[in-house]
């Protein structure tokens, strides 16, 4: 017997452990080489993990198990393999038939008793109650027969058909009974293990706020030329790029230009001793999926296009709601921007995602009474909040960021003119 052990594999440099989220085959399973036989779950991603060999498979670890990098997962035996399929023998000649006119028959079929007399059998439906019970979709088996020898007649199947078509009463369930007595109080928990993105996001939020001197400047901005710039040119956009012109590109490009103009913002700490500074705009967008938020970055945003970035965001997310980001694709980032204002909110203090030293929060756009040179004037507002390492970022320079940034979405033409 040859068993050739199936262990987790290397996955990236960061990575020191799984959590084996499902097993994708039965234990005894016949697999085939290149089988995916499991799903791991690490911080990042979730991948599959193909089979290295044909043959019978042994689990060895369980569905939930947080396993090391080199554990053994399970065990495969290339002895055995699936079984050849045999061909079906051939069918004998069927012998000649003499094909007779047809007799014709009754209305009612005549049944063969045990007693070998014609009669009609236990359970059968007269004609007319055959009718209603077709009609219904009611088995004559579901039926009691009241007639001769147990007959279903017209009556029973009308019977039959009436029950079947009132709604069985609910019975009230212990919790139903609890509930209703008293107002609708319920005592009753549930608990499930967090999944590894799950803890991993926890831990890394908590070590953001235990371990940088994190501080939130606030700011609001008014939308205006904003949204005039995208009515006006959405159309023409779409036509050219296969895009629409959202908010998240014009924002995204408002940070990178004031990013590369001061770069403390656009840098982060190393080793408690370092400044690293650089000379591009990453920046991670907080994508939000059914296991936790992920922070994809889209690289060089500096040097892209609107529809480069509008296009990049769009595929990032979906692959991020499927589960199919790489590990490249999820590590990185200088800078991050997280838009709250899909969900409602008005206002918050986004969390830094180290080893970034800034975040930008965007909110929901609230139409709201401005005093615009000594008028009051409805305007589509939307309040911005910029959390930072105090660290390595002063006060003054995070306001004096975000007041440009928000200069730049107020009067948006001087970013394509680049002024």
């Amino acid at each position: 017997m040859s068993v050739v052990d199936m262990k987790v594999p290397v996955i990236g440099e960061s990575v020191t452990e799984v959590t084996l989220s499902q097993w994708l085959v039965s234990e005894g399973d016949i697999v085939a080489m290149d089988q995916s036989i499991c799903e791991f779950e690490s911080d990042k991603a979730t991948l599959e993990f193909p089979a290295e060999a044909a043959g019978k498979i042994t689990f060895v670890a369980a569905e939930g198990d947080d396993l090391e990098i080199g554990a053994l997962v399970a065990k495969i035996d290339t002895s055995v393999s699936a079984p050849a399929t045999k061909a079906a023998p051939a069918a004998p000649a069927a012998p000649a038939v003499k094909v007779e006119a047809p007799v014709e028959q009754k209305a009612e079929p005549v049944l063969a008793t045990a007693n070998g007399n014609g009669s009609y059998a236990k359970g059968h439906p007269s004609p007319a109650a055959n009718k209603i019970l077709q009609e219904k979709n009611i088995a004559p088996s579901e039926v009691v027969g009241t007639g001769k020898d147990g007959r279903i007649t017209k009556e029973d199947a009308m019977n039959a058909s009436k029950t079947a078509s009132a709604p069985a009463p609910a019975t009230p369930t212990p919790a139903a009974k609890t509930a209703k007595s008293t107002g609708q109080f319920s005592r009753e928990t549930s608990s499930k293990k967090m999944s590894r993105m799950r803890r991993t996001i926890a831990a890394r939020l908590v070590s953001a706020k235990n371990e940088t001197a994190m501080l939130t400047t606030f700011n609001e901005v008014d939308l205006t030329e904003v949204m005039a710039l995208r009515k006006k040119y959405q159309e023409q956009f779409v036509e050219k790029y296969g895009v629409k012109l959202g908010f998240m590109s014009i924002f995204a490009k408002a940070c990178a230009k004031m990013l590369i103009e001061m770069p403390d913002v656009n840098g982060q700490i190393e080793d408690d001793i370092q400044i690293v500074h650089h000379d591009y705009a990453d920046i991670s967008f907080a994508i939000s999926t059914p296991t936790g938020l992920v922070v994809p970055p889209i690289r060089n945003c500096e040097s892209l296009h609107f529809a480069d970035i509008e296009l990049n965001l769009k595929a990032l997310a979906k692959k991020a709601r499927e589960g199919n980001l790489t590990l490249e694709e999820m590590s990185g980032g200088t800078f991050t921007i997280t838009n709250g204002g899909v969900f409602g909110s008005m206002l918050s203090t986004p969390i830094i995602n180290k080893p970034q030293s800034a975040i930008l929060g965007m909110h929901n756009i609230i139409q709201r009474p401005m005093a615009i040179n000594g008028e009051v004037k409805i305007r589509p507002m939307m309040y911005l909040a910029l959390s930072y390492d105090h660290r390595i970022i002063d006060g003054s320079t995070s306001v004096t960021f975000l007041k440009k940034v928000k200069e730049l979405l107020e009067d948006p033409y001087k970013m394509f003119l680049d002024i």
